[in-house]
């Protein structure tokens, strides 16, 4: 095979075992790799109903065949199990180094199955694989436990994956580090991690992975890095990072602000924004292997108490969610709290909505200063912002109930409290509101992991950050409009799907020609796909993964928004828009192919080449 090792190492904890097995390349050819062949694995060797945090729910590290090729944007692995947070198919992605390190060690992948009786890490150096006890490492922070490894490597530094304390003390929202800076952060595989006693795998690879055409893959690169060079939204990640859109999305609607109950405020957006963030907090930009884009910010704060070294800096979704959504203008806090979510392993989505849900139930007296253990929780109250991000990761008091997400949470508080979160089928809305944006909310609605941004490619498509009229999307959309988005979020998912398989950073394929994965893939792989094949991989990876969750429990009854988005919005970019996700729902289920209750169609199915898939959902 070219571009792929040909092996996966499979994992045993209960036992102590590593086997190395081949998956034929047939198999990656159809689905990829990365989130795409871990769902069809899953499905094809696990029971659906399986416990997520039971020792039966295999863990899946997959790299995809780009993956240590030098091609832009594809360093990137995804981590991947049943959701303890939702109870469905999760998964999650990650940027920075460990993947081409993996590659290089002579592995596509690692399946992790049952649990250690104690603390484990996994060490690879090329062939020798080893699991090692981590006792030692048990209770250290993230950035800790990096530390340690790489003294202790000897020789060359191993790039490492690890938890904190939130996955040890299975936090449903734990998050999985890669050297510091980049986190697989949602739908808790940090907890799947911790359940199972793994602590950190620590890598070293010196191979190199064979490419099929090399001439042809340097030209590929060549042009990938002209058109990363000319393009303006990696301009502005370069200058401003992920957080430069914030100033424009207030204005547009798509910030969320006070848990959605406002619908504009500059006065936060010019605190927390890109612009103010770079002018006081950057040291530099940061990047992942062989990205040109470096849209990650290496920040540091000298202001007490809030101080920061230098170090990985908040993300826009970091900056929004325990910023605007928590009506917060205290920039040195959504540092500090960024700061500790990264050491401590927590997904910062999921956390700052939930703070945010927490800080609405104190709105709206249904938590009190009985229930609040000390903690002063309120709008833009830092002090007691950051005290709950740490009684989260502790399990302590309300943190204990906060620590299974918002929508848990509600269950367990009732009084109402329900209708003061922000989730689609558990996975709470990334910080992108679809009261501005009705294509991306139906995207949150179909998503397969529950509310994602990334799982599609509607939100460039719709906010027109990056065009592919070739592909049928106009240039333009009207995002406060239901009209076509059904048709259109099909196909932004079938286009978008396989940048989790690949995997493929969404903030290259910004900058790319609709065409462009499918040359590199071909480059890379000697494959031969068509763009009308890789669309299909698309279509038959969210047709796989949607299978999935319906043998999991899911229907039409949970395709739908939240009640905090169904309400207009009062002011800003977005008053008075409010989707329709009866009438979203409706179309979208016509052109996916799916029936009144949620589930594909056999002929979909039976269309898309997954015969044993129909077989399963209509014996």
């Amino acid at each position: 095979m070219k571009g792929l090792t040909g092996t996966v190492l499979e994992v045993d904890l209960t036992q102590g075992s590593i086997q190395r097995i081949e998956i034929p390349e047939a198999m990656w050819r159809t689905w990829l790799g990365g989130a795409g062949l871990a769902a069809r694995l899953f499905f094809e060797r696990e029971r659906p109903d399986l416990d997520p945090l039971s020792p039966e729910n295999p863990l899946y590290f997959f790299t995809g065949p780009a993956a240590g090729s030098g091609v832009p944007g594809t360093s990137r692995f995804a981590v991947c199990a049943k959701s303890p947070l939702t109870g469905i198919w999760g998964e999650a992605t990650c940027g920075g180094n460990f993947a081409p390190e993996l590659k290089a060690a002579g592995y596509d992948g690692i399946v992790f199955r049952g649990r250690s009786p104690r603390p484990v890490l996994l060490d690879i150096a090329d062939a020798a694989v080893e699991l090692k006890d981590a006792s030692d490492l048990w209770g250290l922070d993230t950035y800790q436990t990096c530390d340690r490894l790489k003294e202790a490597g000897g020789g060359k530094a191993p790039k490492v994956v690890c938890i904190g304390p939130a996955g040890e003390r299975g936090v449903k929202f734990a998050a999985v580090c890669n050297d510091k800076h980049d986190f697989a952060g949602r739908c808790g595989m940090g907890a799947v991690m911790g359940r199972k006693n793994l602590k950190a795998i620590a890598c070293r690879g010196t191979g190199r992975i064979a490419i099929a055409d090399e001439a042809r893959l340097k030209e590929i690169k060549k042009r990938l890095l002209a058109q990363i060079g000319e393009s303006v939204p990696a301009k502005s990640l370069r200058e401003m990072g992920t957080n430069a859109t914030m100033d424009l999305g207030m204005m547009t609607g798509d910030v969320p602000i006070k848990n959605y109950r406002r619908g504009e405020a500059l006065e936060i957006s010019a605190e927390i924004g890109g612009p103010a963030m770079t002018e006081k907090f950057l040291v530099k930009p940061g990047a992942c292997t062989s990205c040109p884009i470096a849209s990650k910010r290496v920040m540091k704060c000298e202001q007490e108490p809030y101080r920061m070294e230098p170090g990985p800096g908040p993300e826009y979704e970091t900056a929004a969610a325990f910023g605007s959504l928590c009506e917060n203008a205290n920039a040195p806090a959504v540092l500090r709290a960024n700061e500790l979510c990264n050491r401590l392993g927590m997904d910062t989505i999921t956390c700052g909505a939930t703070v945010a849900f927490a800080i609405d139930c104190v709105e709206e007296g249904i938590l009190g200063p009985a229930d609040l253990g000390g903690i002063v929780l309120g709008w833009g109250k830092a002090e007691g912002i950051l005290a709950l991000v740490e009684r989260i990761a502790r399990r302590e008091g309300l943190g204990d109930v906060l620590a299974e997400g918002s929508r848990a949470a509600a269950k367990r508080i009732g009084r109402g409290a329900e209708r003061l979160t922000a989730e689609v089928k558990g996975l709470e809305l990334p910080m992108h509101d679809p009261r501005g944006w009705h294509g991306l909310g139906l995207a949150y609605m179909m998503s397969n992991r529950g509310a994602c941004h990334n799982a599609h490619l509607m939100h460039p498509i719709e906010q027109g950050i990056a065009t592919w009229t070739d592909l049928g999307f106009l240039e333009n959309y009207d995002g406060q409009s239901d009209e076509g988005k059904g048709e259109v979020v099909k196909r932004a998912e079938d286009f978008g799907v396989p940048c989790n398989s690949i995997p493929l950073c969404v903030f290259d394929m910004w900058t790319m020609k609709s065409s462009d994965p499918v040359d590199f893939l071909n480059a890379i792989t000697g494959w031969n796909l068509t763009m009308e094949e890789y669309l299909k991989i698309g279509e038959r990876t969210w047709l796989q993964k949607r299978a999935l969750n319906n043998l999991m429990g899911v229907t039409a009854a949970d395709d739908c928004l939240p009640a905090k988005v169904k309400t207009p919005a009062p002011d800003g970019g977005a008053a008075g828009s409010v989707p329709d996700d009866e009438r979203l729902r409706r179309d979208y289920y016509a052109a996916r192919g799916l029936n009144e209750r949620g589930w594909p169609r056999r002929e979909t199915l039976l269309a898309a080449g997954l015969a044993d898939v129909a077989a399963r959902l209509y014996p």
